[in-house]
C-alpha cells in the first residue's frame, strides 16, 4: 500500500500542516526539511500531483506546442526546454501539430483542460485566435522562432530578415548577380527570409526573375522538386539561398542526383548548422541560429510569468511583452564560389 501523508507524520512526529506545507512548495525550518526528506526516502512516499493540483492551483506542468515533432530544429528546442523544465522541478506536455492548425487548435484546448501552468508554442497557424483558450483560462504563453502579426505574446525569434539578407549580401560580394531563393511565404519564417532576401537583392539593384522564386512548404520535398526546376531554367541562376534546414536536404539531394557539383556549378546558402552541413564532402555555408538558447530563454519567460501571476493572486497581467531577438552567425562552409 503506498505511504500516505499520515505515514510521514507518524515517522516524524511533525504535524499534518507543516508537512503539507513543505510537500506543497513552502518553507519550513531546516531541521524538519531533513526530517520530511528523509521520511518521503524511506517510506518511497510518491506526490500525488492531482490533488496537490487542486490545492495549489498549480500542476508544475508545461505544455509545449510545437508544429511538427519530426523535424530536426524542433527536436532540438524540445529537448532543451524539458532540460531547463526538468531542473525546475516541472514536467512537460508535448503536443504535435503535424503542420495543421487545426489540430494546432485541438492541441491548445486539450492542454487548458489539462491545467498546465503556461505553455510554449513553435506555431502553425498565422493568426493568434489558436491561443484563445489560453487567453481565456489566464495561462501565460511564450512563442518561440515566430510570432503573430496580429497580436504581439511574448516571444524569442532571430531576425530572420536580416539574416538572409546577411546570406545574399554575402553571395552577392563573391560575385553573384544572378540568385534564386526557395522559401515557403505562408509561414512567419519563410516570409521574413523571403522579404529579407528581396530587400538585398533590391538594394544591390539586382533583379529577381519570378521563375527564381520557388515558393512551397519548409520541407525536404518542396527543397527537392524546386531545386530540379531550377536546374531545367535556361538562364540557370549562378547562386541559390535555402531558407530552411529541410529546405536543405531536398537541395542538396536533388544536386547529387542531377549530378550537379557545387559550389562548381551553383553556389548554395542555407539556413541551421545541423548534421547535414557537417558530413557532406563539400561542406556548407549556413546561417546559425541559436536553437537551445530558444529554448533557454523560452523556459525562463515563462517562468517569469508564472512566478508573476502567483504573486498577483492568479491574475495574469498583460501589460508590455517581452521579446527577445537572439543574434545568428554564418557559418563557412565551402558551399559559395567566388566568381
Amino acid at each position: 500500500m503506498p505511504a500516505t501523508i499520515k505515514d510521514i507524520r507518524n515517522e516524524t512526529g511533525l504535524s499534518l500542516a507543516t508537512i503539507s506545507k513543505y510537500l506543497n512548495g513552502g518553507n519550513v525550518l531546516p531541521k524538519n526539511k531533513e526530517k520530511i526528506e528523509a521520511a518521503v526516502e524511506k517510506l518511497h512516499y510518491q506526490v500525488n500531483e492531482i490533488a496537490r493540483g487542486l490545492v495549489t492551483n498549480s500542476t508544475r506542468t508545461v505544455g509545449v506546442c510545437v508544429f511538427d515533432v519530426t523535424d530536426v530544429f524542433t527536436g532540438i528546442i524540445l529537448h532543451e526546454i524539458g532540460l531547463q523544465l526538468s531542473k525546475l522541478g516541472y514536467g512537460m506536455l508535448i503536443a504535435d501539430a503535424s503542420n495543421d492548425h487545426k489540430r494546432e487548435e485541438r492541441n491548445v484546448r486539450f492542454l487548458v483542460n489539462k491545467k498546465v501552468d503556461g505553455i510554449i508554442s513553435l506555431p502553425v497557424a498565422g493568426s493568434s485566435d489558436v491561443l484563445e483558450p489560453a487567453f481565456t483560462a489566464g495561462i501565460p504563453v511564450v512563442l518561440l522562432d515566430r510570432q503573430y502579426r496580429d497580436r504581439s505574446l511574448d516571444s524569442i525569434t532571430i531576425n530572420n530578415r536580416q539574416a538572409a539578407a546577411g546570406a545574399v549580401n554575402y553571395l552577392i560580394k563573391n560575385g553573384h548577380k544572378k540568385i534564386a531563393v526557395i522559401c515557403a511565404r505562408q509561414e512567419y519564417t519563410g516570409r521574413e527570409r523571403y522579404e529579407g532576401f528581396m530587400s538585398a537583392m533590391e538594394e544591390a539593384g539586382l533583379p529577381v526573375p519570378k521563375e527564381y522564386v520557388f515558393d512551397g512548404t519548409h520541407s525536404m520535398e518542396h527543397g527537392y522538386s524546386s531545386t530540379l526546376k531550377l536546374l531545367k531554367l535556361k538562364d540557370r541562376p549562378t547562386a541559390l539561398l535555402s531558407s530552411n534546414y529541410g529546405i536543405n536536404l531536398g537541395v542538396v539531394m536533388a544536386l547529387n542526383e542531377a549530378q550537379i557539383s557545387y559550389p562548381e556549378d551553383i553556389s548554395v546558402v542555407g539556413f541551421d548548422n545541423l548534421l547535414l552541413s557537417n558530413v557532406l564532402k563539400t561542406e556548407l555555408t549556413v546561417i546559425e541560429q541559436p536553437m537551445e538558447r530558444f529554448g533557454q530563454k523560452g523556459v525562463e519567460i515563462l517562468m517569469q510569468r508564472i512566478n508573476e501571476k502567483k504573486e498577483n493572486n492568479g491574475i495574469l497581467e498583460n501589460d508590455g511583452h517581452i521579446n527577445i531577438v537572439l543574434s545568428t552567425v554564418m557559418h563557412m562552409g565551402k558551399s559559395v564560389k567566388k566568381i
